[in-house]
């Protein structure tokens, strides 16, 4: 029998579905500046499907970083996804 090897769960902060962790895309958000997350501090998942929606998605930054300005979020993420499927 194969061995089955452990993949960590985690939550889309959006939609409250629980996938793979390499299925989702982790962010960070600090003194109201959203960016790819580092390795330090704080951080939330978003699900592939979520970044489609651009209204779920919004309400779901704007909850994780306590406010700030809406479409300065929504360019930053825009350039996190891009750089991220470059890579």
């Amino acid at each position: 029998m194969a061995k089955k090897f452990h993949q960590p769960t985690r939550m889309c902060v959006s939609c409250r579905q629980k996938d793979a962790q390499f299925n989702l895309l982790r962010l960070r958000c600090s003194d109201g500046e959203l960016t790819p997350f580092m390795g330090v501090g704080r951080s939330f998942y978003l699900c592939h499907d979520c970044l489609s929606d651009e209204k779920k998605l919004v309400r779901a930054l704007m909850r994780q970083c306590r406010g700030g300005d809406r479409d300065k979020h929504m360019n930053t993420l825009k350039e996190i996804i891009t750089d991220d499927r470059k890579s």
